[in-house]
């Protein structure tokens, strides 16, 4: 009975104490946002005590300022201005324009990072876990698999989905779930044990 009782405790606190602790540690992060600011003027030494939170209402005051900056005439010139003189950097370039091609392709609206949900056989033959199609192998890799039917496939590993393996697979190795790209995620993270809806994907909500 106690420990019955005893997992049933975990059950609800485990989940609590982990998505209390991401939030903590993402405001933490964000908080940084105030060393922007004039020492004169960071709560601590103008009120005399710590606000926490106050640096992630100034990290996502930024972020709306930036955009709005951004869509605008001038802020266009001025982000141009800046990319050209970032291109003349030779590895500050590679750098840049990789990440804000990634970024792009995550945030846009238009952009479609994880377009399907796969199922592959890795990291060896007869074993199976879920990747993502990107998309197609492109540059001088497509003129080396020229006439050969290649699709661009990550592979995250569990449960971090951030990291994990990229890989150009044959089409005809990968087999397309009925699925959303949220249950496959869902389904990663939780190693398994979030099971997705058998409800086809064309019927979801």
């Amino acid at each position: 009975m106690l420990k019955r009782y005893f997992i049933t405790g975990l059950l609800v606190l485990v989940p609590l104490a982990i998505t209390v602790w991401v939030l903590t540690t993402l405001i933490g992060v964000m908080d940084q946002s105030l060393l922007l600011l004039p020492s004169s003027w960071r709560p601590e030494n103008r009120f005399g005590f710590r606000i926490p939170g106050l640096g992630a209402l100034l990290t996502l005051l930024i972020v709306l300022v930036t955009g709005v900056i951004a869509t605008n005439f001038f802020g266009r010139r001025i982000i141009l201005f800046w990319e050209a003189l970032l291109a003349r950097v030779p590895v500050v370039k590679s750098i840049y324009y990789s990440v804000k091609q990634v970024s792009d392709t995550l945030f846009s609206d238009s952009g479609q990072a994880f377009r399907k949900a796969l199922l592959v056989q890795y990291p060896r033959h007869g074993s199976w876990t879920i990747a993502f199609q990107t998309g197609h192998p492109g540059g001088d890799v497509a003129n080396h698999l020229q006439g050969e039917d290649y699709v661009s496939v990550y592979v995250p590993t569990t449960p971090n989905p951030t990291s994990g393996f990229f890989l150009m697979m044959h089409r005809n190795e990968v087999v397309e779930l009925d699925m959303s790209v949220d249950d496959a995620l869902k389904y990663i993270i939780s190693m398994g044990v979030v099971t997705p809806d058998n409800r086809p994907l064309h019927d979801q909500p």
